[in-house]
């Protein structure tokens, strides 16, 4: 995705004491799509703008991580308030609803990824993606601080194989994430977190063929209502959802990084009317293929 460039700090979001609900955006007060491999971007650069002020909203498809480091204020992370100080990281799952209300002047850094990245960093035998489900406030590390910047320095630059590196040091960044939210919540090798990472197995392996809930259940040897019990306690989301984003995802990478034709994609992932496919991805992203793929491309069919 090397070469995009997109309109950053348009904003049209309301102030927290006057918006009616939780909106939904890509970026803070943004409607438009995330091209490039990862968005990088200071606290300051858009706190400014909002009186440091950033009403509760969510990511439907973005996950984030932000490191503080001098300064701090408080974050809402799905309905508690967190105190932030400085060396602290942030971890905003996709679809979480978040705020912040930053001291002025905090200085820090802010990382979003893309639900597709992660998909290709993260596989689900290394439980990786469990821990990641949770938004959480933990302690930075001197790694943490030094891939951040070395992401920021690779995301302004334009050097060659440019894409691979920010997808490399994504990865790193997310792993060390993981660790620090494993490490400050003790682990979990239970059964459960043992049954959760073998779904996520079993997603990955037969998300193209369209397993329904039930599918999923009997390999596990467990009911549809274990089944969303736990998946629930992983990530707050139903199993379905979870089956429904994965194939979204699949259609988005296949419209972002192939010039196939919607048709093609639509049978690819298993659908027989590509008109279905069209309206199941409208209802799930607000957007139809074509007309997703036509913003990414400025306007073009």
């Amino acid at each position: 995705m090397e070469g995009f460039v997109f309109v950053l700090y348009y904003s049209n979001m309301k102030t927290a004491a006057s918006a009616p609900a939780i909106r939904v955006y890509n970026l803070f007060g943004e409607s438009g799509d995330l091209p490039d491999v990862v968005h990088c971007e200071t606290i300051a650069s858009r706190s400014v703008l909002h009186d440091w002020t950033l009403a509760v909203h969510r990511h439907a498809r973005l996950h984030q991580v932000l490191l503080i480091e001098r300064g701090g204020g408080e974050a809402t992370l799905d309905g508690r308030v967190v105190p932030l100080r400085p060396m602290q990281v942030v971890n905003v799952p996709v679809g979480h609803v978040h705020g912040f209300r930053f001291e002025p002047d905090t200085q820090g850094w802010v990382l979003t990824i893309a639900a597709e990245i992660l998909d290709e960093a993260l596989l689900a035998s290394e439980g990786l993606r469990g821990a990641l489900s949770r938004s959480a406030v933990v302690r930075g590390t001197p790694q943490l601080r030094t891939t951040m910047k070395q992401i920021f320095a690779e995301h302004a630059a334009r050097d060659f194989g440019r894409a691979h590196v920010l997808r490399a040091l994504s990865a790193a960044m997310i792993g060390l994430v993981a660790r620090a939210l494993t490490s400050e919540s003790g682990g979990n090798g239970t059964a459960e977190s043992g049954l959760f990472r073998r779904f996520e197995a079993l997603l990955e392996q037969h998300h193209l063929e369209r397993w329904s809930v039930a599918d999923y259940a009997g390999a596990l040897s467990i009911t549809p209502t274990h089944l969303n019990r736990l998946t629930r306690a992983a990530t707050g989301d139903t199993a379905s959802h979870l089956i429904l984003n994965r194939l979204i995802r699949e259609a988005r990478r296949n419209l972002v990084y192939t010039n196939l034709p919607v048709s093609t994609i639509a049978y690819a992932l298993g659908f027989e009317d590509p008109a279905y496919f069209s309206r199941v991805y409208a209802a799930a992203t607000g957007l139809s293929p074509r007309a997703f793929r036509a913003q990414l491309h400025g306007g073009e069919a």
